[in-house]
């Protein structure tokens, strides 16, 4: 009892580390919650200081998420701690202890997270992520889609046991991507454009 409530609290804190800020301070010397959609995920850290280091920071995000719920399944089969393990990352991710309880959008993370405990599930729900982004060209559009499909999708699988963490996930992401809901409901939402791009776009991060 006592390793496992320590595990939670570690993998919280891996979650709540903000890659994304430390990436363009280091990289543009600038504050990615100052400007683009003034997110620390990875789309904006993209956006402002270039795809590679974008994608350094969705790597970084997705190992945060994967590697304390991966290794907590070496140690414990049950499906109610791994669930609020992966749910503990991502939660660390979009409030994080370090940044004052905000943080990101969890998308990266949410993906590392679920992908150790029904890696085949996250697989297809990414591939249809990829599927919208690549027709649609919003980024925020795919993250709802991904979100929408975890669970039904653990469900087709037979992961019984982490659909309601699946659920939650989808629940927290709807959230985060509240106003990107809005905005591609009135036709607001500014698409992905490849290459730098200057920091006066809102959009999904």
């Amino acid at each position: 009892m006592i390793l496992n409530f320590g595990w939670l609290i570690m993998t919280y804190v891996l979650g709540s580390i903000p890659f994304g800020l430390f990436i363009a301070k280091m990289v543009c010397g600038i504050d990615p919650r100052e400007h683009g959609s003034r997110n620390i995920g990875a789309t904006n850290v993209a956006r402002l200081c270039g795809t590679r280091y974008g994608v350094a920071a969705l790597a970084l995000d997705l190992l945060k998420g994967f590697l304390p719920v991966w290794a907590a399944t070496r140690f414990s089969h049950g499906w109610f701690f791994l669930s609020l393990c992966a749910l503990a990352a991502v939660v660390g991710h979009m409030y994080s202890c370090f940044l004052g309880g905000r943080g990101g959008k969890g998308f990266a993370t949410t993906i590392g997270a679920f992908l150790a405990l029904a890696p085949w599930t996250v697989i297809l729900s990414v591939a249809l992520c990829i599927a919208t982004i690549a027709s649609s060209g919003f980024v925020s559009l795919g993250a709802l889609v991904f979100g929408a499909a975890l669970p039904l999708l653990l469900l087709l699988g037979g992961s019984f046991g982490f659909v309601p963490a699946g659920l939650v996930a989808m629940t927290l992401l709807y959230w985060k991507h509240r106003e990107n809901i809005v905005r591609l409901a009135r036709g607001e939402e500014n698409p992905w454009r490849r290459g730098k791009t200057v920091a006066t776009e809102d959009v999904e991060g």
